[in-house]
């Protein structure tokens, strides 16, 4: 995940769409995800927003709308589809088990080519599926090293360029009492997420990007373990909970407190630390031998399924929902990143915009997770049940590389 906070869980079960009264009117069933951390500014009233502004436009169509939890909805719509309920769209996680099943339309089917041109390259390109884009980002995100300004002033530092300078300044972080000089975490939650942004910053990553092929065992994979094991975890820099047992949830909490040095975030994260009047600095994320050439962006995706048929009236709506105006609301509503080039260069422009510069200065840099691969579900599964172990006294980097690389080869061997 783009990496988003979840606050309601609707728990209405909808079923496929049909005709509301004459032949040419149309009800379209959404299912979306809650960007929201309150009920106050939940992703309902910002879709309920959008609806109305949309069907006062398009008499006979109506747009229904449910909002799930982060925690419950990728759950919800595969109920829906294994129960032939499938809805006409989904904005979730992933869209990739449902293209391979032949489950969804092609983006081409649907968009007007003002609307495909305008999307953010790279994350285009992450929704295709053997070249044929499935997967349309709705919201994107990437990542920066957060560091905690008055606790860096009180120890005389400076923000860290490379790992040395990481590991170096957590240790005077340490000798000032502070709890957590560097969050780490590789707890269950999204601990994808941590392990590709180190493994980015050593040189690597998931896939090999010339072959494409998963490449968690690498030399280099290997190496960026092993640094963080002796460097930072094995010297108590990582604070008072192990890395395994760490939630991001939970490290964001601890930097909104006041009690982390140091951690990766993506952009929710200003909010948080403001609203607890924490002062703090981004930075790229540091790499062996200065700032790292590569981030980590991260996308949640709309997408629309065949079953009940009205591409055409699909397709207009969601040319609608990527108006540039609706993108720029939604992308200040939840302080994530806009998808699509022309929000992008008002929000780059705009000083009411300024916080999020950074990180949109980064999404040209970014590499996405291997999102297009059916394996990917499995693989990430993986990484979250083990990655931690590499980390713990009795922990061998090599050897969980090698069982994650393996579960990878199994995967892709099933597609």
């Amino acid at each position: 995940m783009v990496a988003a906070l979840s606050a309601l869980g609707l728990t209405a079960v909808l079923g496929g769409c049909g005709l509301t009264g004459g032949s040419d009117a149309v009800t379209l069933k959404l299912v979306a995800a809650d960007y929201g951390d309150s009920a106050a500014n939940g992703s309902q009233k910002y879709w309920d927003k959008l609806v109305k502004a949309y069907e006062a436009e398009h008499p006979g169509v109506t747009i229904d709308v449910t909002v799930y939890s982060w925690n419950d909805v990728d759950a919800k719509v595969k109920e829906m589809v294994d129960a032939g309920k499938a809805p006409d769209m989904a904005q979730i996680g992933a869209y990739a088990d449902y293209a391979a099943k032949d489950l969804l339309y092609e983006a081409d089917d649907l968009l007007s080519i003002p609307t495909q041109a305008d999307f953010v390259a790279q994350l285009a390109d992450a929704g295709q599926v053997n070249g044929v884009q499935y997967g349309i980002p709705f919201a994107s995100s990437t990542r920066l090293l957060f560091y905690n300004k008055t606790l860096f002033q009180k120890a005389g530092l400076t923000a860290p360029t490379t790992w040395k300078e990481l590991a170096a300044d957590a240790a005077a972080l340490k000798a000032e009492g502070v709890k957590y000089p560097y969050a780490l975490p590789l707890g269950p939650e999204e601990a994808q997420a941590e392990t590709m942004q180190w493994l980015l910053s050593g040189g690597g990553g998931y896939t090999d990007f010339g072959l494409g092929t998963y490449s968690i065992d690498s030399a280099e994979n290997v190496a960026t373990f092993d640094w963080l094991k002796n460097n930072l975890v094995g010297k108590g820099l990582t604070g008072p909970v192990a890395p395994g047992e760490l939630n991001r949830a939970d490290a964001f909490s601890a930097f909104a407190a006041g009690d982390v040095g140091m951690l990766n975030g993506h952009p929710s994260l200003m909010q948080m630390a403001a609203k607890k009047g924490v002062k703090f600095g981004m930075v790229p994320m540091p790499g062996v031998d200065g700032p790292t050439k590569m981030s980590m962006g991260v996308a949640d995706w709309m997408m629309a399924f065949k079953q009940n048929g009205h591409a055409e009236q699909v397709g207009e709506f969601l040319d609608f929902v990527y108006d540039e105006q609706n993108v720029l609301d939604f992308s200040r509503e939840y302080d994530l990143l806009p998808v699509t080039n022309s929000a992008s260069t008002v929000m780059t422009g705009a000083d009411g915009d300024a916080d999020l510069k950074p990180f949109l200065e980064e999404l040209p840099l970014s590499e996405l997770y291997p999102v297009g691969r059916t394996s990917w579900a499995a693989v990430s599964a993986d990484i979250k049940k083990r990655i931690g172990k590499t980390v713990s006294s009795g922990g061998s980097p090599a050897a969980i590389l090698g069982q994650l690389q393996s579960t990878a080869t199994r995967a892709e061997s099933a597609e």
